[in-house]
């Protein structure tokens, strides 16, 4: 069974894909109680499921009229690909912006479904640990910079 976060997850880009525009306002009380959970678990996902990295602006307003407004970014993949190597990955990556990154790829359609299956296990930690006993996430922030530039 899928978890809460990532119900959440398909359930806001349901919104946003029915509403065809480049944003979406909701409330984050009323998606809580939508999904019987707290708004702190709403201000997760949208960390870690919306950020730059994976084409989406947040603005969120709280208090009584607050609301939660979320763009998707639409540019050209190079640009796209290249505001992932400048604003998302500095000297470190860790696991989940990796496969976040990827996910985003894969979704854009920039990479195929077996490139995608491909970076994910190259970044796991199995495999980096057999190599690498120590700042795994330097080496992945450097080979995602290398795959990246290899996609421009």
């Amino acid at each position: 069974m899928a978890k809460l976060s990532d119900i959440i997850e398909d359930y806001i880009k349901m919104i946003i894909e029915n509403e065809k525009s480049d944003s979406v306002e909701i409330q984050r009380n009323i998606l809580a109680q939508h999904f019987n959970c707290a708004p702190s678990q709403i201000n997760y996902v949208l960390t870690t499921r919306f950020g730059n990295d994976r084409g989406f602006v947040v603005e969120s307003r709280r208090g009584g009229g607050g609301y939660i407004r979320i763009y998707k970014v639409q540019t050209n993949p190079d640009k796209h690909i290249e505001r992932i190597l400048k604003d998302t990955i500095g000297d470190s990556l860790t696991k989940a912006q990796a496969e976040g990154i990827i996910k985003n790829l894969y979704e854009k359609k920039l990479i195929s479904k077996r490139e995608m299956q491909l970076m994910t296990r190259v970044f796991s930690d199995r495999a980096l640990n057999k190599i690498f006993q120590s700042d795994r996430n330097g080496i992945r922030a450097d080979f995602m910079k290398e795959m990246l530039l290899i996609l421009i």
